[in-house]
């Protein structure tokens, strides 16, 4: 028989990382050879099981998904593939996360149905994204000249995403700048560029916001001007 892929689950939703466990295992090439709820686990996991892929999400206790996948890229390279799984909108996350050095990504609306196939990829040596996603990074890079016709959030950069996420997550300064190793005076000038730059007037605004997209993985309707 041919040796079963070993794949790295890296998602701290249990009920989710049971269902993925099952779906993989009943393939007869694949199999799911450790998890891990964090990336502190996930790097020991690495070590010790040798998978032939890690399967990451991107909201993870204590860190961010993205620093995981560069990590992963700079140690590895393509000797490690990363396939994202989140739940946050691949247009805005799909272009960040192969910028990161994932051979992948996918939402985990659609996992249930595609990550077989998206696996099978990604150990294929391929890049796996969604054909609409496919179709926006065609034509972003056709049509668009510049930032000019990118939504708010769209502009920031990897690290003011985080800080908004955390920011969702009912993070307070001084807790933010704890997690990210910075000082609170640098997590103050990301809150004033993400209320710059959202187009954010006031704190609770900018709470508001964040505090939606953290729980939907979608922008608030009233913010995608």
């Amino acid at each position: 028989m041919t040796e079963k892929k070993r794949i790295l689950v890296v998602e701290d939703h249990p009920i989710f990382r049971l269902g993925l466990r099952e779906l993989i295992n009943q393939e007869t090439d694949l199999e799911v050879c450790g998890e891990s709820e964090s990336v502190v686990d996930a790097w020991r996991k690495i070590a010790s099981l040798e998978p032939d892929l890690v399967v990451a999400d991107i909201t993870l206790p204590g860190s961010d998904g993205l620093d995981l996948v560069k990590e992963v890229h700079r140690r590895c390279g393509k000797l490690l593939p990363v396939l994202v799984l989140s739940m946050h909108d691949e247009f805005l996350y799909a272009e960040r996360a192969l910028h990161a050095g994932a051979r992948g990504y996918i939402m985990k609306q659609q996992a249930m149905e595609s990550v077989v196939s998206a696996i099978r990829q990604v150990l294929a040596g391929k890049v796996y994204l969604s054909e609409r996603v496919k179709e926006h990074i065609l034509s972003t890079l056709a049509d668009r000249p510049a930032d000019e016709h990118k939504l708010p959030i769209e502009r920031l950069a990897d690290r003011e995403l985080e800080v908004l996420r955390l920011i969702g997550q009912g993070l307070s300064t001084r807790e933010i700048a704890h997690r990210l190793h910075l000082s609170i005076k640098t997590i103050g000038t990301y809150r004033e560029r993400l209320k710059e730059k959202l187009r954010l007037k006031h704190a609770n605004e900018l709470v508001r916001f964040a505090v939606h997209y953290e729980k939907t993985g979608q922008i608030p309707p009233a913010a995608t001007m």
